[in-house]
């Protein structure tokens, strides 16, 4: 990858030191941090909210907006609007209006999927919502569905999480007290318009008369968190004896849902689950990495707090789903957190010493998903760490510092356990799909890793602990935002859905809890060594 320049931001609140992609500008760079600048007009520089001044850089002139925004002396002050100004080359700048704060984040372009090619043939209420709804984020895009334009996205906490970061403690609250199950809908549900009313604000200029003119809004996730939201199936998922059959997560009253949501005109899907804890974010990765279209057979791997496995053999389609841990994610370990500015991504040797890339540059805050993969690839290479997840050396209560000073780049023994667990999960579930199908690693035509490492993934650190099978690299495919991916095919065209419901037809459920070799499967597959070849 060429060197990027770099985005030095003073604030009030400290410094920012950004990595900068040729040809955005400073508003879409500063979007995907929590440095946010005001705005209120969708990037057109009509509303002139986002000023910054330009202390160092060259950049493009100063655009017919600004001229009438900025007085002549504001612009020899290096005054400009954030939206409007693009770097080229390293820059300095300082923020002295920020927007005020918000757990809201743009998705990063290249992250997201380019558009499909069939756009829908609408008229009114042109608009549409995309909502991937994780365990641990949400993920929404808004459309012009008769443009077929993404107008912008976001990416949040599901504030859920105050109920567990698993999926289990949250359906065992919602079963256990109502009051409970009616709070959990509703954290889900106003995360989702919240993000919706983000969107409106700030890339379009206004909220209320634009939600009236939403005419869809596709959602899909795990089978726990359609149930959460809808308020429905929660009894069901939590029966063993349901778990190789679908589950109903149809909201009970859509008009109540609608009202809810302050949309008189939308149609609200929720993509059906395909059986147990399988749910239609698998469908929807399907969907969005065009699986059966290719000769030979394929893997799917949707890594998360709920990891979904796929495998099609040319004529039959496999699919199971293993509890992983948030591990993956960034959360449950000590310093753990979402790839986010601050957050350790990548770990490799330099002589003796370690190196962090960290998201956005600066100081290190922790370590995301990636991140944690790669310190425990290293630390295996080095000799720090033994296959069996201990250390060689006990590294103290403080834990094992990537970065010497500074504690929140350090790995502990217990960061390396739920690591292993999520992985040896993972791991055992692809090898038992593929022992059922009669098929070898070198079989496969094309391995997807979709989900939470995104396209920070280093796939030789992760066919090194044993995540992922020896399968050649070229054969192997990232893809960030899936799930989402797979939403937006449908918003925009309904014949998707027949391909849905032909991936539904054609799905035949594993429950690996009832297969007896997969127990033996995941304790092999929790050392830290490659998976062997098949």
């Amino acid at each position: 990858m060429p060197n990027l320049s770099v985005l030095l931001v003073h604030t009030a609140a400290g410094d920012l030191r950004l990595e900068m992609p040729p040809g955005r500008s400073v508003r879409e760079i500063l979007d995907a941090t929590a440095s946010r600048v005001r705005a209120a007009c969708g990037s057109t520089g009509s509303c002139g909210a986002c000023l910054v001044t330009v202390l160092h850089g060259a950049a493009n002139p100063p655009t017919l907006a600004e001229y009438r925004k900025l007085t002549a002396a504001e612009r020899a002050a290096g005054l400009r609007l954030a939206c409007q100004l693009r770097p080229a080359g390293d820059m300095t700048i300082r923020v002295d209006h920020p927007a005020a704060d918000s757990a809201w984040r743009s998705i990063a372009p290249a992250d997201l999927a380019a558009p499909p090619a069939v756009l829908a043939a609408i008229q009114d209420n042109v608009f549409g919502v995309a909502v991937d709804l994780g365990t641990t984020h949400l993920r929404v895009s808004f459309w012009d569905r008769k443009r077929g334009v993404r107008i912008a996205s976001r990416r949040g906490p599901n504030l859920q999480a105050d109920f567990g970061a698993d999926v289990l403690n949250r359906l065992h609250a919602a079963h256990t007290d109502p009051a409970h199950a009616a709070e959990l809908a509703r954290l889900a549900r106003a995360g989702i318009m919240d993000a919706v009313r983000d969107i409106l604000a700030r890339d379009v200029g206004e909220v209320g008369p634009m939600l009236a003119q939403i005419g869809a809004v596709v959602v899909a996730g795990n089978t726990a968190m359609l149930a959460l939201l809808a308020g429905r199936g929660v009894d069901a998922l939590l029966d063993p004896a349901n778990w190789q059959s679908p589950i109903d997560t149809t909201p009970h009253d859509a008009a109540a849902f609608q009202a809810e949501w302050g949309l008189p005109n939308a149609a609200i899907r929720l993509l059906p689950p395909l059986a147990g804890f399988v749910g239609s974010d698998l469908l929807a990765d399907l969907v969005a990495m065009r699986m059966g279209e290719q000769r030979g057979p394929e893997l799917l791997l949707d890594v998360g707090t709920n990891s979904e496995i796929a495998l099609w053999d040319g004529e039959r389609l496999r699919v199971t789903s293993v509890p992983g841990g948030p591990a993956f994610e960034g959360m449950g370990i000590r310093h753990g957190m979402a790839a986010e500015p601050g957050a350790i991504f990548r770990v490799s040797r330099a002589g003796d010493a370690f190196e962090c890339a960290v998201v956005d540059g600066g100081e290190a805050r922790g370590l995301c998903g990636t991140g944690l993969l790669d310190a425990v690839a290293v630390l295996l290479e080095t000799g720090d760490l033994k296959p069996s997840g201990r250390f060689a050396m006990p590294p103290g209560p403080a834990g094992y510092l990537l970065l010497p000073g500074n504690e929140r780049s350090a790995v502990c023994g217990a960061d390396v356990d739920a690591f292993q667990r999520a992985k040896a999960a993972a791991a055992a579930a692809m090898s038992q799909l593929m022992d059922d199908a009669g098929l070898c690693w070198n079989d496969l035509s094309r391995l997807c890793i979709c989900g939470a490492f995104g396209r920070r993934l280093d796939v030789r650190h992760a066919q090194a602990t044993g995540l992922l099978p020896p399968v050649e690299p070229d054969r192997i495919e990232l893809a960030a935002e899936a799930t989402l991916a797979g939403c937006e095919h449908v918003l925009l065209n309904e014949d998707v859905l027949r391909k849905i419901n032909d991936f539904a037809g054609a799905a035949h459920p594993i429950n690996l809890s009832f297969v007896r070799e997969y127990e033996s499967r995941y304790v092999d597959h929790l050392r830290l060594r490659p998976m062997p070849y098949r």
